[in-house]
């Protein structure tokens, strides 16, 4: 909803004074205290304001700093920010895979069947569970290892950096596979792999998204 200028300038002078009462808003305006009465109830119910008995106004939540940013996560997408898949087939060995994991600077591969479609994961942790006290790990398949479908959890490339950061946190994972169906598969658990979001690139969205504010 686009604010009107004198909401807009209620913002303002609740930003510069706060906690500031209705009654030094109307005051600043040169207008009565019921006459901007509708524009804050307007404006605490956006969550531009908020307000305690006997205090007086201050930023809501959408106005504040964590508001911002929460708000920009919300609208951005994981196709805005996602970085290429590392991508392995199933036909690599352990070896192979720690060779890549060194050389691409990443914690996580991508596994691909011989259609090129995502059956798998494999990460640093899975590496070293299977490598440690085992001399012949090297020579391992990496299907053996990895994690399958459907127990991967995967985001969207139109999911929002703030859907892909939850899952983060609550599979407590550091990095995401962006997936989307297969052209021409009526399987929906086909899946094409587009990229993948780290916990990397999202503390890097942090930092950039914070220095616009």
């Amino acid at each position: 909803m686009e604010l009107t200028p004198r909401q807009l300038e209620i913002v303002d002078i609740v930003q510069k004074h706060a906690p500031v009462t209705g009654e030094q808003i109307a005051e600043t305006l040169g207008v009565s205290r019921p006459t901007i009465r509708s524009d804050l109830s307007v404006l605490i119910m956006l969550g531009h304001l908020d307000a305690k008995p006997k205090v007086g106004y201050f930023l809501g939540k959408t106005q504040t700093a964590d508001g911002k940013l929460k708000d920009m996560l919300v609208h951005l997408k994981v196709k805005d920010r996602m970085s290429r898949p590392i991508v392995i087939s199933e036909q690599a060995t352990v070896n192979d895979a720690v060779i890549t994991l060194f050389m691409e600077n990443t914690g996580m591969l991508a596994v691909t069947d011989a259609q090129g479609l995502l059956s798998g994961i494999v990460s640093l942790k899975d590496l070293l569970k299977v490598t440690l006290g085992n001399p012949g790990a090297a020579g391992i398949p990496i299907n053996m290892v990895m994690t399958r479908l459907p127990r991967i959890v995967t985001v969207g490339p139109e999911d929002t950096l703030w859907e892909a950061s939850k899952k983060m946190l609550e599979h407590q994972v550091g990095g995401l596979p962006v997936v989307k169906p297969a052209e021409g598969s009526d399987d929906r658990s086909r899946l094409e792999i587009v990229g993948r979001i780290t916990k990397t690139s999202m503390t890097q969205v942090l930092v950039d998204l914070s220095s616009e504010m």
